[in-house]
């Protein structure tokens, strides 16, 4: 499968891109309508970017007690009442006069519930589309995001305006309500791709056998850990800019699409593997120059950039499924997704707190610098030890985990 066209005369491969495009324009919407109205009632760098990230904090706890859902639970039911669940959330935190705690303890809530959420939506994928498909499917669902992140943060800044950030939420909502309509008559009935219950023993039996391997180690890493700094950094655009903080996002979402086109379409196998790493330095290196404090022009170019360098994410996810058996690929995305989301929350705390302490420009130099950092530690892992297909087999061998 080569083109994005072949996609969507896949069977079911619409609806699922619907499904997500849906909750990708609530969440993105709901999070910057949150971060603005957390900033307006508190002042706090550290509590705004929080507030847009705190679930992903949330995911670690996921990850290690319901994560085994995502192979266990059939996925159009799944997919149709987590966007309910969000969508009755995000609801609840625009009650007016709602403290800023509750609507953390929402938040917190929702993200673990919400760790299911990308290993049934990737697992689902894998499932409709063949082995070759997976990059290119991928790549569209990211160019999407891309797009729809472009358009909610523009757009989202000025329903703020027009609406107030309660009744942007409420818009949120509405849009998750869509996504589970999508999801329940335009997917079909599946059956879960793992048998067995969900349950915290199945959940921890398959995230040790995943990171058993110790190639899959160093992807997984490389994976969660820059990335995640990196969101910590783009945190800290409402404190660095509150009045253009939506074009910030906007522009970098810009960076990313071009990235994951030139990634899902342009890169042979061979520069897919060369590319990795070199993509994760640039993800963080452009933000050094936040020491110089840019304006907005110079700002805005140095973050096109950098986001480019979120494709090496796209690369990564696909050296992950070359190393994992196929009926493990709900739980393995499942697992990059949780630790992605975890990461980036921990990347927005240490981020907010290093501009508490210091200033926003600091707080995004230091954390670009560790995700940098981190990159370079873990290159030597990331050569190819061991052949994908090698590793992929003796997996497969080994003594199965219990379905």
């Amino acid at each position: 499968m080569r083109t994005y066209r072949e996609l969507f005369v896949t069977k079911e491969f619409t609806p699922l891109f619907l499904a997500a495009a849906g909750q990708t324009a609530a969440q993105t919407v709901s999070g910057l309508a949150l971060g603005i109205m957390v900033y307006e009632r508190t002042g706090s760098a550290l509590l705004s970017s929080l507030a847009m990230f705190a679930p992903a904090l949330a995911h670690m706890v996921g990850a290690a007690t319901v994560l085994s859902g995502a192979d266990r639970l059939p996925p159009r039911a799944a997919m149709t009442g987590l966007s309910l669940l969000f969508g009755a959330g995000t609801a609840l935190q625009a009650i007016p006069g709602l403290p800023v705690w509750a609507m953390f303890v929402v938040l917190l809530g929702l993200g673990v519930a919400g760790s299911v959420s990308g290993g049934v939506r990737y697992g689902l994928l894998n499932e409709i589309l063949a082995r070759d498909g997976y990059l290119i499917g991928r790549s569209m669902l990211n160019m999407s995001f891309g797009i729809i992140q472009i358009c909610g943060f523009a757009v989202g800044g000025a329903l703020v305006t027009v609406l107030s950030a309660r009744g942007t939420l409420l818009l949120s909502a509405a849009l998750y309500l869509l996504a589970a309509v999508v999801a329940r008559w335009g997917l079909s009935s599946r059956p879960p791709r793992g048998a067995g219950r969900t349950s915290v023993t199945e959940t921890w039996r398959t995230n040790a056998r995943l990171w058993s391997s110790l190639p899959r180690r160093y992807v997984y890493l490389a994976l969660w850990v820059p990335n995640g700094l990196i969101v910590g950094v783009e945190s800290l655009y409402v404190p660095y800019s509150p009045d253009d903080a939506g074009l910030l996002f906007a522009l970098g979402a810009v960076g990313m699409l071009a990235g994951d086109v030139v990634a899902g379409r342009s890169l042979s196998a061979r520069w897919r593997d060369r590319l990795a790493v070199p993509l994760c330095v640039l993800l963080a290196a452009p933000y050094l120059l936040f020491t110089l404090h840019p304006g907005l022009p110079v700002a805005l170019v140095l973050v096109t950039v950098a986001t480019f360098g979120y494709a090496s994410g796209l690369l990564l996810q696909d050296r992950l499924m070359a190393l994992t058996p196929d009926k493990l690929s709900g739980q393995a995305l499942g697992l990059h997704s949780s630790g992605m989301l975890t990461m980036q929350g921990l990347g927005a705390a240490v981020a907010g707190s290093v501009a508490e302490l210091t200033s926003p420009a600091t707080g995004i130099v230091v954390t670009a610098a560790a995700s940098l950092a981190t990159t370079l530690l873990l290159a030597p892992g990331l050569r190819r030890g061991t052949t994908a297909g090698g590793e992929k087999n003796r997996d497969q061998n080994a003594v199965p985990a219990r379905q």
